[in-house]
């Protein structure tokens, strides 16, 4: 018997991706490779503890499944030590924690509104709650600003730096943080979820030589099942040779029950995947794309933070051309013709994150597709139609208002004609790329 109401929620979840340009940087496409083994067998299997040393019986092949994942990732990021059992990267995040602090200490990681994580001690996260945390920022220019960075951990003596973000347009100086981490005696964790494919491609700097440890999400850049893993560095286990058992014991028994073994087989294909030569192709072509996507937007006048890209995606800031928290109505008009981007707050914002003043976009899922320039072009060209017809509208000031104000921006937004016209021609360029 066949679920009909979940089963048609899926033929038109495949039909939207199918005919839409998806240009959210955190996402992408697994392959079918990577997506099988997440409905094997392996589903069926509760695996508590690690490979031979487990707490259930049944686990032969278990064990071999997280051997081989571990050491793939050990080899693609040339680490010493890998736990590949987190459930996502918020949870691997929060492992660092425990394996390195005591409640109460203190921390710094980048402002949200900055482009920064929440795990990386934003007010409304446990990773505040639990410890002191003190933000940095980025300056004018959209670069970590690395004259506060100093001078907060040299007043602060910060138990645990991170670095990584979510909405960060620049290459990341992972040097430049060591050296600060190591001057004030913190653990230096560095978050790449959003490039580790294109570290792992060779299309980014690695964190390796420079950090303690290194967690990452293995579903945005590296192309694989939701997931997340941390990693231990040959410098981590020089300042602490427990660090990496600190990490194991901070995942179980410390966060999680039972690892999900069809992720961890999952995770296992991703890595596979990412060390054949294509990968490289394909990461070098992601931030192609991105710089070649940004390049159109600025040449039609829209006000990219920092410099545009120099990675896999870039922020927009609505702020001069549109007001004050207007992502909203950018992510909903671009989401009707068939391009997918979040709203996002920017640095500086001055409104909130959720309802803030820019949107986010990025290369990876398309670059999948086989997208290139032509593609880019057309998207970005598009994007600057959509912002021009919804400059009519403001964010109301009310909060009661706003939710009204928005729902019939949406009815007018698919009634009008333009956006029409270009969901038709979004909709021809999508369906040339088939996704995987």
């Amino acid at each position: 018997m066949k679920d009909k109401k979940i089963y048609d929620l899926i033929r038109k979840e495949t039909k939207r991706q199918r005919e839409g340009i998806e240009l959210i940087p955190s996402e992408n496409y697994a392959s079918i490779h990577v997506r099988n083994p997440l409905s094997s067998p392996f589903v069926n299997k509760y695996s508590e503890g690690y490979p031979n040393a487990r707490y259930y019986g049944g686990n032969e092949f278990v064990d071999d499944v997280e051997i081989i994942a571990q050491e793939r990732a050990k080899k693609l990021f040339k680490v010493p030590f890998v736990n590949v059992q987190p459930y996502s990267g918020s949870p691997a995040n929060f492992a660092v924690y425990l394996a390195t602090c005591n409640p109460g200490d203190t921390i710094m990681g980048l402002n949200l509104p900055d482009g920064g994580h929440l795990t990386h001690g934003w007010k409304v996260s446990a990773t505040a709650l639990f410890y002191k945390s003190i933000p940095y920022h980025v300056d004018k220019t959209g670069h970590i600003d690395f004259d506060e960075v100093w001078k907060l951990a040299k007043k602060h003596k910060p138990k645990l730096m991170w670095t990584g973000a979510t909405a960060y347009v620049h290459i990341y100086d992972f040097k430049r943080f060591a050296e600060i981490a190591d001057a004030v005696g913190a653990y230096f964790a560095a978050d790449i979820a959003h490039v580790a494919g294109l570290i792992a491609g060779g299309a980014h700097p690695s964190p390796v030589p420079h950090a303690h440890i290194v967690t990452t999400t293995t579903h945005k850049t590296l192309r694989g099942p939701r997931g997340g893993m941390i990693m231990v560095t040959n410098k981590g286990l020089k300042k602490d040779p427990d660090l990496s058992k600190k990490i194991n014991k901070a995942i179980f028994p410390g966060l999680q029950g039972g690892p999900h073994d069809h992720q961890t087989a999952s995770i296992a294909v991703t890595l596979y995947e990412a060390a054949q030569p294509s990968f490289k192709i394909y990461s070098k072509k992601i931030v192609e794309n991105s710089k070649y996507l940004a390049s159109i937007l600025k040449k039609n006048g829209v006000d990219l933070v920092g410099v545009g890209s120099e990675n896999h995606m870039m922020l927009v800031d609505l702020t001069k051309t549109h007001g004050i928290g207007t992502g909203v109505f950018a992510e909903k008009a671009l989401d009707l013709v068939g391009l997918t981007v979040n709203k996002n707050t920017i640095p500086g914002e001055q409104s909130s994150p959720f309802y803030p003043s820019g949107i986010r976009l990025g290369t990876p899922a398309a670059t999948t597709r086989g997208m290139g320039k032509t593609e880019m072009k057309i998207a970005g060209e598009t994007i600057v139609e959509v912002l021009q017809i919804i400059l009519p509208y403001q964010l109301p000031k009310e909060q009661k208002e706003r939710g009204l104000y928005i729902k019939n921006f949406v009815k007018s937004m698919e009634k009008d004609p333009q956006i029409k016209t270009l969901r038709r021609q979004i909709k021809k360029v999508a369906m040339r790329f088939p996704i995987p």
